[in-house]
């Protein structure tokens, strides 16, 4: 039987080869012969648990997309229409919402990584920048995406966050309009977010994914150790040309690996989705479930879980223009990390206690900005602990030139040590 089939993929691939033989080239080129280092750990899962997961956007977007009527008096209604009376209706809604927070929890750990090992400094600071760029698109993907349902904390949260664009000097008001269509959120609000939701930005993240790829294909992976395996010894049982510490993608790490970490994803996926798919008001906040009431505010307004670090830099800052330009602030310092980092090697594996313990304290500080942020901003002691955690976070990149440097390092090997 086996021998059938792999007679038939054969047949089927020489086939396509014969009427497109570029295609056999691209695959070969970023599948079957991009040799990846040997030594990738748990760490370097995260990228294509991404790729999953906006797979899996896409999809159950499309299928959403038949039933869901953008507009104020219909939105809410078409949402439940879809939850109660579509078949499996409510499969997909939870499917789309959960795979939105699973979404940032797989970027923010690969953006973790990314700091960890290096892997934005030469000769991947393309790929570094294009990285952020998909961030930040997919940010504004996911603001869109949460304003359709037309909750209460949807409609208040699209006007708290437009309204902040009113700040700016002389066209804030003006342009706070324009965004919204209206003097309130409204018809021209959500038809204009859902058009940018459903179709321009899906094609701008998948533009800037294929970019994203490809540039790191071109100058390989990095690894935990921080060796270009390019620049070490040739030769293989593969290629006597390929790298001796690189194998290949496809199938060794696609299959052997990868396969694994996507099916443990999905598993964590369908108990969410199952049992818990708000997540205790983490993924879905329990005032969505509302229907949006310009005239009755919530009790708190706060984003979903992934922006409320941001918010809370945004909240602690006492005045509006300021925070918001700390807010977009912290934001746009990342993309300039491939230059603010001036340390001899790349992976932190190889670096002193200091290094380790400043990315340590970067990270909870994060952690600790989101809870503060998804609080309800009364709390004097919290509001004076995110306003010293937001000046921690900013010194962490712009002393980074320094630290960098006089932090100790340990000798790099010439090649990658483990075989993970």
């Amino acid at each position: 039987m086996s021998n059938i089939i792999t007679r038939t993929a054969d047949g089927v691939m020489d086939w396509v080869n014969a009427r497109a033989p570029g295609f056999m080239p691209f695959y070969r080129k970023h599948m079957s012969e991009y040799y990846a280092p040997k030594n990738f750990n748990i760490w370097y899962i995260f990228g294509v648990l991404s790729s999953i997961v906006l797979v899996n956007q896409i999809l159950t977007g499309i299928f959403l997309t038949m039933h869901f009527k953008p507009s104020a008096a219909e939105a809410f209604a078409s949402v439940e229409y879809i939850m109660r009376d579509v078949e499996w209706g409510w499969l997909i809604r939870y499917m789309h919402s959960t795979g939105a927070s699973l979404f940032f929890i797989v970027v923010y750990l690969h953006m973790f990584r990314g700091l960890m090992y290096g892997s934005y400094q030469k000769p991947r600071e393309l790929v570094w920048i294009l990285g952020m760029l998909i961030y930040l698109v997919l940010m504004a993907e996911a603001f869109m995406g949460y304003v359709l349902p037309w909750g209460q904390m949807s409609f208040w949260g699209a006007k708290v966050i437009i309204s902040l664009f009113g700040a700016i000097p002389v066209i804030g008001n003006g342009l706070t309009e324009w965004i919204m269509g209206d003097y309130l959120p409204g018809d021209a609000t959500l038809n204009r977010f859902f058009a940018l939701h459903v179709i321009a930005l899906p094609l701008v993240l998948l533009l800037l994914v294929v970019l994203h790829i490809f540039a790191l294909h071109e100058v390989g992976s990095n690894n935990p150790d921080g060796v270009e395996i390019k620049k070490g010894p040739k030769g293989n049982r593969w290629s006597p040309t390929a790298p001796a510490d690189g194998i290949p993608f496809h199938p060794y790490y696609t299959v052997g690996k990868d396969l694994f970490y996507v099916c443990m994803l999905v598993m964590i996926a369908a108990f969410i989705i199952f049992f818990a798919p708000a997540f205790g008001g983490w993924f879905l906040e329990h005032d969505n479930f509302t229907e949006a009431n310009r005239l009755v505010t919530p009790e708190h307004i706060k984003p979903v879980w992934y922006y409320t670090p941001y918010y809370a830099m945004l909240r602690v800052v006492p005045h509006k223009l300021s925070g918001v330009l700390v807010m977009f602030g912290a934001i746009a310092i990342l993309f300039l990390v491939p230059w603010l980092d001036r340390a001899k090697v790349k992976s932190y594996r190889y670096r002193g206690k200091l290094s380790w313990a400043l990315l340590l304290a970067f990270a909870l500080s994060f952690l600790w900005l989101g809870k503060i942020g998804a609080g309800p901003g009364t709390d004097i002691v919290e509001t004076y602990i995110g306003r010293v955690l937001t000046v921690y976070y900013f010194l962490f990149f712009l002393t980074m030139p320094l630290w960098t440097k006089l932090d100790k390092t340990k000798p790099v090997p010439e090649r990658v040590t483990t075989h993970d």
